[in-house]
């Protein structure tokens, strides 16, 4: 089922800070929000750990023809928490990658001919015509906030997350959780997009981890200063993901 809500630490939101944003609201454009046109809703799993599960709400916005990038939410409602980032790519900009950037990305085929990637309320002609598309390309996901931990605030590391590809890798209780929320037959809609087809080259070896867990770590390194007349030291400390 989907996560419940922990208290986040902090006063609530006051009703001065409610009528300041009712203000800027109406004087400011909200460009890239606005942009959003699309629901998508799926699973995503710790990319070192499979039995880690995470409904995931992704709400996208165009690029362009090949590239969308969605901000993902645990549910759909008002008071959602923004989980992470996800960022799609058509087969033709996957292949031009790196081989070592490949790894990071999942194919979203099985997904969607699975019928557990979907659009809410969507009618399933309508759907399935922009999933067609959707099949054929790669993802790149991080979530911020563990949530399937309980943590109240998004802690620790940004997590890499992958997506599923094949039949009994996602939880049975998430599934049928999700169908019964959103009136959805996941076998039903299997059979209906039977005809679809995935990246025209098949699913690249590199791609899904190139079949093994991913891991996001920190380590720490020297980087030298900014450089500068009146710089002496030649190493600085620093950290990075």
């Amino acid at each position: 089922m989907s996560c419940p809500h922990p208290v986040v630490a902090g006063e609530p939101t006051q009703t001065c800070t409610a009528l300041l944003e009712t203000a800027t609201a109406a004087i400011q454009g909200f460009g890239p929000i606005n942009q959003i046109h699309q629901h998508l809703c799926a699973f995503h799993y710790y990319g070192d750990d499979m039995t880690r599960q995470v409904e995931a709400h992704h709400f996208c916005a165009h690029q362009n023809e090949e590239m969308r990038q969605c901000l993902i939410y645990d549910s759909p409602a008002a008071d959602a928490r923004l989980i992470g980032v996800e960022y799609l790519v058509s087969e033709n900009l996957f292949m031009t990658l790196p081989d070592e950037e490949k790894p990071l990305w999942h194919s979203h085929e099985y997904e969607v001919k699975s019928g557990i990637l979907f659009m809410p309320g969507i009618p399933g002609p309508i759907q399935r015509k922009d999933l067609e598309k959707v099949a054929k390309t790669y993802g790149k996901t991080y979530h911020f906030w563990q949530v399937d931990r309980g943590d109240a605030l998004p802690l620790g590391l940004p997590q890499l997350m992958m997506s599923f590809t094949e039949d009994g890798q996602l939880h049975d209780h998430l599934a049928k959780d999700v169908q019964k929320r959103f009136g959805v037959n996941y076998e039903e809609e299997r059979e209906k997009r039977a005809y679809m087809k995935g990246p025209d080259h098949g699913i690249h070896p590199k791609a899904n981890g190139g079949g093994k867990g991913l891991k996001t770590v920190l380590r720490e390194t020297d980087c030298g200063p900014a450089p500068g007349p009146h710089v002496h030291n030649t190493t600085v400390p620093r950290v990075f993901v």
